[in-house]
């Protein structure tokens, strides 16, 4: 907590070309963890568009669940000079983009909405094919009935 009584977080938006369009990761990292949402853009958004989607659409955003960072410690960031922050950023930027946790945490969350989508599907199926087969034998019954 900080001294204010809120608790600490800190984000870090990324945006990069990957063909064929402009991609946001951004990265949220608090006391659970390190949880990351990708946003496409389409065409390359201006910082003002980009600042005008965070404003009005980061609460809607659909985070990945935490996956635990090790070696980060939470509020370091914010006792540097905003100006040397910016630096590090840029420097980060350039160096390798997307941090490799915050791409291991999209993976670990397309993978469980992957088999989530996937017991859901086999229970839908498993369903249809009850019903299909309850039907053929009414269907039965009543042609040996002679109705």
């Amino acid at each position: 907590m900080s001294s204010n009584g809120r608790p600490l977080t800190s984000g870090k938006l990324t945006v990069f070309f990957q063909a064929p369009f402009w991609v946001g990761v951004f990265e949220r990292l608090d006391k659970d963890g390190l949880a990351v949402s990708r946003v496409v853009f389409g065409a390359e958004p201006s910082d003002a568009q980009v600042l005008e989607f965070v404003l009005a659409n980061y609460r809607k955003l659909s985070f990945s669940a935490p996956v635990a960072v090790e070696g980060k410690e939470l509020g370091a960031e914010q006792r540097m000079n905003p100006k040397r922050r910016q630096r590090e950023a840029q420097r980060l930027i350039e160096q390798n983009g997307v941090s490799s946790k915050a791409q291991e945490a999209m993976r670990l969350d397309l993978e469980q909405r992957k088999k989530t989508r996937q017991t859901e599907s086999k229970g839908e199926r498993e369903a249809e094919e009850r019903r299909l087969y309850e039907r053929k034998r009414e269907l039965k019954k009543k042609k040996k009935s002679g109705h």
